[in-house]
């Protein structure tokens, strides 16, 4: 393994900050309150040639979920210390390579769960109306007044399909609506409420009237819903997919829905979407009665937006400013208290035995004060950080370098 070593961090006015997709204004404001002035902004996500042509002299680089940060891109940007997903998920990050080379990546998982779970409860809502087919007929000039196949969400049941953070959120909001909690999750997860778990996918599918999925993308989850799952959901009912698009067989859905086994579906993630805004979009699924299709904009609310640029931001803040890594999928979690009258060095090296001995022996040879010490540590990598007396000699980056299994070092005043 290719080894990325720093000496010494940039002075805040030197460290170049590139914000892609149009990363919400909050993020720029947070940056700037801690003085970082180098930073450059864009609306569209870049392509890998674009990333390897840019890259080189980036340290914190902010991205949504077009943007991909492939392992190339990452064994090219030598200086990057830190990547920010302003999203929920970080499958557009190599994180192999991100834990290979000691860069931090965060993520905000939380800040748009109530956006994502209003709109599964408003479009289950629309759904159970027929509210999609009577605006269509009103738009067309025709005046479709009637009850058929109108119901009330109140006294349905609803069935939800991965019982995390947006899923028990929906779980709330549903329940306050009158509907009937059932949810599935392949971990143990403890009911909100009224809810009630099942313990099969199965047995949620036959007896809901709408499930919902908030599911991650992963080889389990792909394609979980296809012919035979649709086939086992209750005649009439209705499917909202708001998580990831590679869960739900698009092809398998639209038959279900021409059959009329399920009476309408709502479906804001595909298997593949345009990459940027206006770009043209076909799915098999337009045109099909009673389908709200949206584009990827479950937790696109401008609170939302606003939430994930002040988070991410401020995670990407703490680890420049005094090496906290709580939060990051990469860096081992380490909550660290403000550095006073001391050098913080922060060491990032393969999780192997005797490292930590290694360094303490090279300190205590140069006769440094250890202030304060912490460790944390994952399957691959581990994370030091020291803080010592200001009074040292400048060799120490050196020594900690050269300490067996290093990946990188960085020093904070």
């Amino acid at each position: 393994m290719t080894e990325a070593k720093e000496t010494l961090s940039y002075p805040k006015e030197k460290i170049k900050i590139l914000l892609l997709e149009g990363i919400h204004p909050s993020a720029v404001k947070t940056f700037t309150d801690h003085r970082f002035t180098h930073i450059e902004t864009h609306d569209v996500a870049w392509s890998e040639e674009e990333l390897l042509d840019q890259i080189e002299d980036v340290q914190v680089i902010g991205i949504r979920s077009k943007t991909q940060i492939t392992k190339k891109v990452i064994q090219k940007a030598k200086k990057l210390k830190a990547i920010g997903c302003f999203c929920i998920g970080t499958n557009q990050v190599d994180l192999d390579a991100a834990i290979e080379t000691g860069v931090a990546v965060f993520n905000s998982p939380y800040s748009n769960t109530r956006s994502v779970a209003e709109l599964v409860i408003a479009e289950s809502i629309m759904l159970m109306r027929r509210i999609p087919l009577r605006d269509k007929k009103a738009h067309e000039g025709i005046w479709l007044k009637d009850a058929k196949n109108s119901f009330e969400v109140r006294g349905k049941k609803i069935g939800i399909i991965g019982y995390g953070h947006i899923g028990s959120q929906v779980s709330v909001l549903a329940e306050n609506m009158g509907l009937n909690v059932f949810y599935y999750d392949v971990e143990p997860k403890l009911p909100m409420g009224n809810a009630t778990r099942v313990d099969s996918m199965d047995e949620l599918l036959r007896i809901s009237d709408i499930v919902t999925l908030h599911v991650p993308a992963t080889p389990r989850t792909r394609m979980m819903i296809g012919a035979s799952e649709l086939a086992k959901m209750k005649n009439g009912s209705v499917l909202l997919n708001l998580s990831r698009g590679s869960v739900v067989d698009i092809s398998a859905l639209k038959d279900a829905i021409e059959s009329g086994q399920l009476a309408g579906a709502g479906i804001d993630v595909f298997p593949e979407e345009p990459e940027s805004k206006g770009e043209p979009f076909k799915t098999e699924l337009q045109n099909l009665p009673n389908v709200i299709l949206t584009p990827h904009i479950g937790g696109s609310t401008l609170e939302a937006q606003y939430n994930i640029g002040l988070d991410v931001s401020t995670k990407l803040v703490q680890f420049i400013d005094n090496g906290t890594s709580t939060g990051s999928h990469s860096v081992p979690s380490l909550n660290l208290p403000k550095q006073k009258n001391a050098h913080r060095i922060l060491h990032i090296h393969e999780n192997k035995p005797g490292v930590l001995s290694e360094i303490n022996r090279l300190l205590s040879d140069m006769e440094i004060n250890i202030m304060g010490q912490y460790l944390k540590t994952n399957e691959q990598i581990g994370y030091v950080v020291l803080d010592i007396d200001k009074n040292h000699d400048e060799q120490i980056m050196e020594g900690m370098n050269n300490v067996k299994h290093t990946i990188r070092t960085r020093v904070l005043y």
